[in-house]
């Protein structure tokens, strides 16, 4: 029975098997696919279906069938078999880019909590709009078909948003990349886009106030503010000031993403209307009013584990810059970067680094106990910055 597909709506990422990703296969976005033999896991809580053949025609589905019902309608039992003859006959048909892969098809990964651009370096003869597309074919390369690039944005992303939300093809960006042409349009092989702008920060709540007028003048999708003290080093916004930019974000039909630390400043921001929590606690045990607190306003719980990781992972070279799959696909002169030894050692003798260990491990608890309870959980990874690598 085929399976009810919007062509129009549904892109594909394909995650293949190890072996076939050794094996070389190269996926043309713009050509027309005929995936043999993949397993489908559609993200809905369903076991994944198949083995199936799906026809994929610019990045789009068109349809999703079950081999089997191939060997039913020829009378067959030999699934092997059937499969072949299915990329004889498309082969016959026209479609030459066929593949048996024994793999699995995922819906795009949607990362909640991202940054895009923001290790780009002035003078590298690459313009910061180039940078910031190349990143989100990155994303795209590892799965990610949408991502919510929360502060710190220039206003070249405002274009390559716009553009990354439109119909049709979309060239790469201008060399004037601030006059990214917000009429451009992306393909499937890129990430689409979200962002939030500046970071709104204020001493008052008035000062914070007009700072959200001004971010929200700039047509973003969030509004973002951080509430955490930096482990004690720096002062906190407080809650009137929070609840001042929420407020005056609804006034714009905006939600706020709020960066947190601490269980009260979580309940505190949940009660004023945040609209995303876009970190983990990580200073204690979640509690019931909180568990409360997020199944009542449904608001989505980021945990950005990778963060936490982040921060203490390069007191030495880690194992992962021996894994194929990040460094087949990495920016070279950030791991070079993260290789120079005094910046090891200054890591590993960190204090920080040691606190945020902890609050790891915090944070894990507090995702298990969050996922049991109900709680909306959203795929986030504070990726962009400097070691928090894009996919991976």
């Amino acid at each position: 029975m085929k399976a009810p597909v919007n062509p129009a709506r549904l892109a594909v990422v394909l995650a293949l098997s190890t072996g076939a990703c050794e094996s070389g296969i190269s996926f043309d976005p713009a050509a027309d696919w005929v995936l043999i033999g993949v397993r489908v896991w559609d993200g809905t809580g369903a076991p994944p279906t198949g083995p199936a053949v799906v026809q994929v025609s610019q990045g789009r589905i068109l349809a999703i069938d079950p081999v089997m019902d191939f060997a039913v309608a020829a009378g067959r039992t030999d699934t092997l078999r059937v499969v072949t003859d299915i990329g004889i006959d498309a082969i016959e048909a026209g479609i030459t880019s066929t593949v048996t892969t024994g793999g699995y098809l995922i819906p795009g990964l949607i990362n909640t909590h991202g940054h895009v651009g923001g290790t780009w370096v002035p003078g590298t003869g690459v313009e910061y709009g180039e940078y910031a597309f190349g990143e989100l074919e990155r994303y795209a390369r590892f799965g990610v078909t949408t991502v919510a690039s929360l502060g710190g944005e220039r206003g070249a992303l405002f274009g390559l948003r716009d553009a990354s939300w439109g119909d049709g093809d979309s060239a790469r960006p201008a060399e004037d990349a601030d006059a990214a042409d917000p009429g451009e349009t992306a393909p499937p092989a890129r990430a689409r886009l979200l962002v939030s702008g500046p970071v709104v920060t204020g001493s008052t709540p008035e000062e914070a106030a007009e700072r959200v007028d001004a971010a929200a003048a700039m047509g973003p999708d969030w509004i973002k503010i951080r509430v955490d003290d930096n482990l004690g080093t720096t002062r906190k916004m407080s809650p009137e000031t929070y609840a001042a930019v929420i407020a005056r974000a609804g006034e714009h039909d905006l939600r706020v993403a709020s960066h947190l630390f601490y269980q009260e400043d979580a309940k505190g921001l949940l009660r004023a209307g945040t609209g995303m929590v876009a970190h983990s606690i990580r200073d204690e045990a979640v509690d019931d009013e909180t568990i409360g607190l997020l199944r009542e306003t449904g608001v989505c719980y980021v945990p950005t584990l990778t963060r936490e990781v982040s921060t203490y992972a390069y007191g030495g070279r880690p194992d992962f810059f021996d894994d194929p799959f990040l460094m087949g696909d990495v920016d070279l002169a950030q791991v070079e970067t993260l290789n120079d030894p005094g910046r090891q050692a200054r890591v590993s003798a960190s204090g920080a680094a040691e606190a945020y260990g902890r609050a790891l491990e915090v944070a894990q608890g507090n995702l298990g106990r969050l996922a049991e309870a109900g709680v909306a959980i959203a795929f986030g990874t504070d990726s962009g910055p400097l070691g928090r690598f894009q996919g991976y």
